[in-house]
């Protein structure tokens, strides 16, 4: 079998590129950050200057950024492009627009799959790194405007997570995240009965999907369930034409 080169293409086999914000967080094993996450290549690239305080301001002035980070992804040959933000939604348009492979940059893209599943009368559940920033025009910029459908809880007040995820300050306490997610999921379900699904908007919380899921019983959404799905569709597996 003979294999012709793709013009400026470096390396090989990345199936699924990703764009990250500029941090200084530490990424463990299950966010979206760490390349042992996934069971098949990744390739990152970051934005340079997109740091967290900038993304939950809705900062329109990295567009040009985004698009010139996903349009090298696609040169690199990756199959499909992500992001490490569910806030990326104010980005995903227009970067989608401008590449001829599929873009899927947030988390909150799962969220007309997972209604259309659960009871009519059940609420998706959503919990994300900061309540404060994710109005309506984050949904709609995603074409999703039926907002009676989730029910919004934040963990901008949770200690640990707001230090490492917001306030960024390049340490991350795992068991005290993982404690701090748990209850928040807990009292969203107390509060609320209905819900038929959790979706974790944030790339960081991964990690501890399930012992959320363990806690409150609940079907769980996050970037991984996300990517996953997609590369499914590329590395199809294969059956033998037998009983």
């Amino acid at each position: 079998m003979i294999f012709k080169a793709r013009k400026g293409q470096t390396s090989y086999g990345e199936l699924i590129g990703i764009l990250m914000l500029d941090t200084n967080t530490p990424f463990i094993q299950g966010d979206v950050g760490n390349a042992q996450s996934y069971q098949y290549p990744v390739r990152y690239l970051r934005i340079d200057g997109l740091t967290p305080d900038r993304i939950f301001a809705h900062d329109q002035s990295f567009l040009q950024a985004m698009i010139q980070g996903a349009q090298e992804l696609e040169r690199e040959g990756v199959r499909a492009i992500t992001g490490d933000c569910g806030f990326m939604a104010i980005y995903q348009q227009k970067v989608q627009e401008a590449v001829r492979i599929p873009v899927f940059l947030t988390s909150l893209l799962q969220i007309p799959f997972i209604t259309s599943f659960i009871s009519p009368q059940a609420k998706v559940g959503i919990i994300t790194s900061n309540s404060d920033s994710l109005g309506r025009e984050v949904f709609s910029a995603l074409g999703i405007t039926d907002f009676h459908r989730f029910i919004l809880t934040g963990l901008e007040q949770a200690e640990e997570f707001r230090k490492a995820a917001i306030e960024d300050i390049g340490i991350l306490d795992s068991e005290g995240i993982r404690r701090e997610v748990v209850q928040t999921a807990r009292e969203l379900k107390t509060q609320n009965p209905d819900l038929g699904a959790l979706l974790l908007e944030c790339s960081m919380l991964p990690p501890y999907a399930a012992a959320i899921q363990e806690a409150t019983g609940l079907p769980v959404f996050d970037y991984l369930t996300m990517i996953d799905f997609v590369a499914s569709s590329f590395r199809k597996k294969s059956f033998n034409d037998t009983l």
